[in-house]
């Protein structure tokens, strides 16, 4: 599944069919923006029952993950990953896509190499349980592949791994993220909709955006709608991940 985005928003979409909001990255700034967190102080302030249902969404618990490049030994538990994480395709009536291979491990090993493929390792074992992979196309950082392990589901892992490619893409003058992603499926388009991203049309696709456009459709998977999206990177200082280094 190297060409479309797998189940990062998986858990965050879990979160909405319970009533929670989707949240975006970086509220209300755009992508790359410092995110406010959830303090002492917010935690000391008691909740009253008729208020739970307004009270804002708490910050991702990513209190026991960091975000790191990824090691050259982890390349095939990252194709494990994205096996697990295709498997809700499935009761979409989506096989094809559930059974599609991961990236190739050399695939895996260039964006490695290159800089750009990133895990969310979770303590105390420092094991992977997601990872994101990405290039810079036309003046933007392409996210080719974010995907989560169903077990580090509804932790926000996924938004994690963007906010911190788009903190990669800010700090080499990079004005965006981007991706390809299907229209119609929950934990997709939707979900990344919620995150800030806004969906590009005929004339706002890249000569880049065209060609893997392209490779797509030749792969097949146009046999369900796909969209490119795209959200703007801030160009300020601060965290892009919200976690510890």
């Amino acid at each position: 599944m190297s060409l479309y985005f797998s189940a990062a928003g998986y858990d965050e979409e879990a979160r909405v069919r319970a009533g929670a909001p989707g949240v975006p990255l970086f509220p209300p700034g755009p992508v790359g923006a410092p995110r406010p967190v959830d303090g002492p102080a917010a935690r000391r302030t008691p909740t009253r029952p008729e208020n739970r249902a307004t009270r804002p969404p708490r910050a991702p618990d990513t209190r026991r993950m960091r975000i790191r490049s990824a090691a050259p030994g982890e390349l095939p538990a990252l194709q494990d990953i994205e096996r697990a994480a295709g498997e809700p395709f499935r009761g979409l009536g989506m096989p094809d896509v559930a059974d599609d291979e991961p990236p190739a491990l050399d695939v895996l090993e260039r964006h490695r190499r290159a800089g750009r493929c990133w895990v969310a390792a979770e303590a105390p074992d420092d094991r992977p349980v997601a990872y994101l992979i990405a290039e810079p196309v036309d003046g933007a950082l392409h996210v080719e592949q974010v995907s989560v392990h169903p077990r580090a589901a509804r932790r926000g892992v996924g938004r994690a791994l963007l906010a911190h490619a788009a903190g990669h893409a800010r700090e080499r003058g990079l004005t965006a993220l981007t991706l390809t992603t299907f229209a119609d499926v929950p934990w997709n388009a939707p979900y990344y909709a919620r995150l800030g991203f806004r969906t590009l049309d005929g004339p706002g696709l890249t000569p880049g955006l065209r060609r893997i456009r392209a490779e797509e459709a030749a792969h097949g998977l146009d046999r369900w709608p796909r969209v490119c999206m795209r959200a703007e990177v801030a160009h300020m200082g601060g965290t892009a991940t919200g976690l510890p280094g």
